[in-house]
Formats: structure tokens, C-alpha cells, sequence
């Protein structure tokens, strides 16, 4: 069944866009607000005693080539400050620089006390971190692992060597989920034409909570039973969309949440994916569509069509 995309395209309001082309290396700004944003960066790094200079690849790099460090990333800071006008960018800049640098010459931050109780499972992406780090770790969803890390203070700290942590992996894994399970979720609504969207956030955790669906649905949507599954994309960081399956109305959900996942991954800091999942009532994660999102057309994975036929049956019965 083919998956039309366009009729909820007026879900792109939900993730901020930007007039003109975006900068190849610095989406989702263009090459003027690129060029804008580069310069304030460079501006406050010089403020903070760093003498950098930007050769492209979305990063600051030493001026002398003979030095190896600091190589500071811009790809979150431009997808942070296109949410905003650029008369604040000055601010948001040089906010973000110096918490990098203090974070940069404080050096490595030590394991944590209390691993039990500090741990926090978190999915990043896989091309994020170098492949020698993630060799070992399985896929969560394709080009997602999760890992444990600790957030103080909202500088986040992720530990792939359990040697570092004085623990197994099996139990840093185990203490991550569950200390994952008791953080608290700001959820939104959308309603749409009977379509209700529930949008997770309040905390850099919000895409991870995916590992911890079930309690996603109980403690935060307040779903005790979700028979027919749910429909589910991380796209970002601070991010997850959810539609509570009840009826063919699954349909235009899955293209309005293509819509809203494909932009939100374009446009926010540390993005995951643009796909959107079919989770069934026993928690098994599917592809809703066959092909990948920005390769048209697409149709309705083998699963989500079973389901359909399985929903269609049932509305002509009642």
C-alpha cells in the first residue's frame, strides 16, 4: 500500500525552517548563516584564550596544524541556534562555547561513585562515535545502540568500556535501564483530524526513553493497553513520537509522523533517525515502511500491512 506523505506536509511547522539552501556542512542554516555562525564561534573561542580557525567539516580546529586538540563541533550548535532568531545567537554561541571549553580543560570526567544509581541508558548514533568503540554493541534499531552514560548537570558522559565503570556490562546495561525508567517525560499532543500525535521531551533522554516504551506508555501517555501497537520515531535527541494505534487511522498518522520525523531529524541537535517504527503489543520493533523515508515511493512494510488488513476486517465487522 503506497504511504502518501504530502496531505499532512503541514507537519514541518512543528520543526523550525529556514528561507534558502542549506550550508552542506552546517544544515540546517544556509551558507549566510553558516558563514554568521562561524564567525561568532570563532569570536568566543579567541574571548576564551584558543586560537582556531574553521577549514570546514563543521568544526573549529587549532590554527597551527602541528597541534592536535581542541577540534570543537558545530553540527548541534548550528541545528540549536537556527530555533532561534539570529539577534540571540551572540549569546547562545558564546554560552555553548564556554561550557565546551570548560568541559575540554576540566579533562575526562571520572567514572561515577555509585554506577547503580547513576547510569543512564542512552541511544546515540552509531556513526557519532568512532567504529572501534562500538564494534562490540548490537543495533537497538538500525545505526542506533544504547550505552550507559551519566548526565551532571546536563554535561553527558558516556561510558563504553565497562572496565571504566568497575562493572560487568551485562549489569552497567542493567543499572542504565532502570534508572532510565525513573525519569519523568513532558508529553504534547496533536490532534489532527482524529489523528492524536503524543510528542515526549523535557530532557536529552527523551529519544532514549524508547528503550523503556512500556513504561513510556503506562507512566506518561497513561495507555494501560496498547493492542494493536504503537507507531514510533526518535528522530532527535530530546524527541519521541508516538501514535496509540486504534484503527485505519494509523494510515495518515504514519504520514504525518514521516513528515514530522524527516524534518525533526534535518533540523534539531543530535540527530538519530527519520524512520518511524511499527511497535507491536509485545514490544518488537518493525520498520513501518519498506524503502528508507527519502527514497519514494513508499509503501507500508509487510507488518503494518498485515495490521491494516487485520484493522480494515475488524471496522466492517462492527
Amino acid at each position: 500500500m503506497p504511504v502518501d506523505t504530502t496531505e499532512h506536509a503541514h507537519g514541518n511547522n512543528y520543526c523550525l525552517d529556514h528561507p534558502g539552501l542549506p550550508d552542506p556542512a552546517l544544515p540546517p542554516l544556509t551558507r549566510r548563516q553558516a558563514d554568521r555562525m562561524v564567525q561568532l564561534a570563532l569570536t568566543a573561542a579567541a574571548g576564551l584564550g584558543l586560537s582556531l580557525t574553521y577549514r570546514g567539516d563543521a568544526a573549529l580546529v587549532p590554527a597551527d596544524r602541528s597541534v592536535d586538540e581542541p577540534v570543537l563541533g558545530l553540527n548541534n550548535l548550528a541545528r540549536a541556534v537556527g530555533h532561534h532568531e539570529e539577534d540571540r545567537w551572540p549569546e547562545i554561541v558564546a554560552e555553548h562555547l564556554d561550557a565546551i571549553v570548560k568541559q575540554f580543560r576540566a579533562g575526562a570526567p571520572l567514572p561515577p561513585d555509585d554506577p547503580e544509581h547513576e547510569l543512564i541508558q542512552r541511544i546515540v548514533a552509531r556513526d557519532s562515535l568512532p567504529a572501534k568503540w562500538t564494534a562490540d554493541r548490537p543495533d537497538f534499531l538500525p545505526g542506533l545502540i544504547a550505552v550507559p552514560s551519566t548526565d551532571d548537570g546536563g554535561i553527558i558522559t558516556m561510558f563504553l568500556e565497562p572496565a571504566d565503570l568497575g562493572v560487568s556490562r551485562p549489569d552497567a546495561d542493567r543499572f542504565g535501564l532502570a534508572n532510565l525508567r525513573r525519569l519523568q517525560d513532558e508529553v504534547t499532543y496533536v490532534d489532527d483530524q482524529d489523528i492524536r500525535i503524543a510528542f515526549v521531551s523535557g530532557q536529552g533522554y527523551a529519544a532514549s526513553r524508547a528503550l523503556v516504551l512500556d513504561t513510556v506508555l503506562r507512566e506518561s501517555l497513561q495507555v494501560q493497553a496498547a493492542p494493536y501497537g504503537v507507531l514510533a520515531a526518535l528522530p532527535a535527541r530530546d524527541t519521541l513520537i508516538l501514535h496509540v494505534i486504534e484503527d485505519l487511522g494509523v494510515i495518515p498518522a504514519l504520514g504525518l509522523m514521516l513528515n514530522l520525523a524527516a524534518r525533526c531529524y534535518a533540523r534539531d541537535p543530535s540527530p538519530l533517525s527519520p524512520e518511524v517504527y511499527l511497535v507491536t503489543p509485545d514490544l518488537a520493533w518493525h520498520p513501518a515502511t519498506t524503502a528508507p523515508s527519502d527514497e519514494p515511493p513508499l509503501r507500508l512494510s509487510t507488518e503494518l500491512e498485515a495490521l491494516a488488513a487485520r484493522l480494515a476486517t475488524r471496522e466492517e465487522t462492527h
